[in-house]
């Protein structure tokens, strides 16, 4: 298995990192990056990720959020994607990346939900973001393709808003940790040895048990499975995300945003008169972590509709592709949770991303890796998203969540 060893070099590493996905290899390249020099090691059950949230997802960065720290986040993400070869030391082999700015479009079509768009519009503004909001007259001006009679306002950024290349960002962060020496193994995880505060060894499916200094859950949607082995509950829950891949009979004449439909359906620009959408069934539960099984019923009943009811266009597509992924769901409040245990403290959360962890990622791995090394942020302050909200139940809410 290509970057994988067939079996840990060590008994003990100063940090264990469950999860080598986009967050956990992020972590594992930034702790390399800031010069941490103990021992790292990545564990990952399907070395070949094709199940990963990092593998399904939409690809695609915003900072349309309600909240300001996520739009710090992102807006993090854009500048790392953006220059990713000089973050990676000016290396020749990693490609330039840029995003495609075709942006996202709220719709609203209620007074409440345009209400919920001009306070997020305000936060977005007052942290540097180019959000616009648009009447529906100035919506149809712009995108002459969309039915606009039920909507009341729209939301639309188009400055580091769009798709970016997440799979090679991803890469990237395994192929640099890996050469800086983190060791990657191919291995699943199924018991953690602990005290009342501290984690002290992983016990992996071959056998072994490997002790360790601190640990990192980057476990996606078995988060909560990885939590519980240390005796932590977390409001973490699979839920099921549909993704189609559809050509357009009629290509519309100008890239198409990241459209969220008041109806919960969302579309986006691919090229070539080809377009991605996607949704969720409803009511929208949890869902078996092994199950990605296609609903036709989805697309059928509920996406298609919308979306060709949205935009004309899209009466007479032809559907390419189709995939079911899951987001690791934090059910509190839909934002990630971060940081250490505060009773196990060497048991770090990196969990809860709720469909937005592919473009926090960079901001997420920094942080992670950042407490790793001083006990404390050095940039963006993350103790807003610490466990301790989790007991209190008292949420930081995030309105913007597709």
């Amino acid at each position: 298995m290509l970057g994988f060893q067939a079996e840990p070099h060590h008994d003990r590493y100063d940090v264990v990192i469950i999860g080598g996905a986009i967050m956990g290899s992020s972590t594992a390249w930034w702790l390399t990056k800031l010069g941490y020099t103990g021992r790292v090691l990545v564990i990952e059950r399907d070395p070949t990720y094709e199940k990963a949230a990092t593998t399904l997802s939409f690809s695609c960065i915003r900072q349309q959020f309600s909240t300001e720290l996520n739009i710090r986040i992102s807006q993090f993400g854009a500048d790392f994607v953006q220059s990713l070869r000089q973050q990676m030391g000016d290396d020749d082999r990693v490609p330039e990346l840029r995003i495609q700015n075709f942006g996202y479009l709220y719709l609203a079509d209620t007074p409440a939900f345009a209400a919920t768009l001009r306070a997020n519009q305000a936060v977005q503004a007052a942290a540097g973001a180019g959000t616009q909001l648009l009447t529906p007259d100035e919506i149809k001006a712009a995108f002459p393709f969309y039915h606009v009679d039920d909507l009341v306002l729209g939301s639309l950024n188009t400055r580091d808003e769009g798709y970016f290349d997440g799979y090679t960002v991803f890469d990237w962060f395994r192929r640099k940790a890996r050469e800086a020496g983190v060791d990657y193994i191919a291995d699943e995880v199924t018991g953690l040895d602990h005290s009342a505060t501290r984690v002290t060894g992983v016990r992996l499916k071959s056998g072994r048990t490997i002790a360790c200094g601190m640990v990192v859950n980057a476990a996606g949607t078995r988060g909560a499975t990885v939590a519980a082995m240390a005796g932590i509950d977390i409001p973490i829950q699979p839920r099921k995300r549909f993704n189609w891949v559809i050509q357009a009979a009629q290509p519309l004449d100008r890239p198409l945003p990241l459209t969220i439909d008041p109806s919960g359906a969302y579309v986006r620009e691919v090229g070539g008169g080809t377009y991605m959408a996607g949704g969720h069934a409803e009511p929208d539960g949890p869902c078996a972590l092994e199950d990605f099984a296609l609903q036709d019923e989805v697309w059928m009943d509920h996406i298609w509709p919308a979306i060709a009811t949205r935009i004309p266009a899209f009466e007479a597509v032809k559907v390419i592709s189709e995939w079911a992924g899951h987001y690791d769901f934090n059910t509190l409040d839909q934002n990630a949770i971060t940081g250490p245990h505060p009773e196990i403290g060497n048991f770090l959360f990196l969990n809860g991303f709720s469909g937005h962890g592919l473009q926090q990622s960079p901001a997420m791995g920094r942080a992670t890796a950042e407490w790793i090394l001083h006990g404390g942020y050095r940039t963006l302050d993350l103790t807003p998203f610490h466990f301790d909200r989790i007991t209190a139940g008292q949420g930081v809410v995030e309105a913007a969540i597709i």
